[in-house]
């Protein structure tokens, strides 16, 4: 009787591996020819399959219905910031520039000739700082102190960003380094938040060249890589402009 049930028992124990190693060569010929699906998807003008990208501009069109473009980003005493603030992010802002020649063009979205703007224009507006946690796409974080603008008292100044003939902002501002290899596009919320500065200062003193100089973005509400170093050129659009990192697969808004 014994000897039944053991060999019972050996049988079901068999039953059972066939079974599970039969699903896990099913599991992973299923996993395969999916992948391979997967990736021949026709890819879209950012580089990701259709698939990918309608997914994750799903998720963006959630994040704007349920998340308020008036959240603040929490602020710190000077002392807490960093004395020297961490250097990342070097596209468009390798080579030498000449901040006294060094203009802001801002292109009309009506086809008349571009505005220059000098620094000196841009810090006649009442100065602003922020000492905020920069956040980085990469994982790290750090306390830092700009000084500068308010992005949405420069278009007011300027009457910039609207319409013409109207009081309806466009829907998308784009910004360039002066030599186009780093580029981001912002919605007009984010850019009218009353925390987003056009920055010429870091712990009360000139931007240096790595951190921007002469005019770098701040925008406290998103990661990292939409904090555009050293602007050099501004545009607007009622659709999303081209943005460097979400041609190679981030979200557009990465909103913290």
């Amino acid at each position: 009787m014994e000897k039944k049930t053991e060999q019972w028992s050996d049988k079901k124990i068999q039953r059972r591996t066939f079974f599970s190693f039969a699903g896990f060569l099913l599991a992973s010929v299923g996993g395969w020819f999916s992948w391979k699906w997967f990736s021949g998807l026709p890819p879209t003008n950012n580089r990701l399959p259709e698939l990918t990208r309608d997914v994750l501009s799903f998720n963006e069109r959630i994040k704007d219905k349920f998340f308020s473009h008036k959240h603040l980003a929490k602020t710190y005493p000077k002392a807490r910031a960093a004395r020297k603030p961490r250097l990342n992010g070097f596209i468009g802002i390798k080579d030498d520039i000449d901040t006294e020649k060094w203009r802001l063009e801002v292109v009309s979205p009506t086809g008349k000739p571009s505005i220059y703007f000098q620094l000196k224009d841009i810090q006649a507006l009442p100065k602003e700082e922020i000492i905020f946690d920069f956040k980085c796409i990469e994982g790290w974080d750090q306390i830092v102190h700009y000084s500068g603008i308010k992005f949405s008292d420069f278009l007011n100044k300027y009457k910039l960003g609207k319409k013409e003939g109207t009081n309806e902002w466009y829907k998308y501002v784009g910004l360039e380094t002066p030599d186009a290899k780093y580029y981001v596009g912002l919605d007009i919320e984010s850019v009218l938040h009353p925390q987003t500065l056009l920055c010429f200062e870091v712990n009360n003193q000139p931007l240096p060249k790595l951190h921007g100089a002469p005019l770098r973005l701040i925008i406290p509400v998103k990661y990292g890589v939409k904090n555009l170093k050293r602007i050099g050129k501004m545009y607007f659009s009622d659709t999303p402009p081209r943005d460097y990192w979400h041609e190679y697969g981030y979200d557009y808004d990465v909103t913290l």
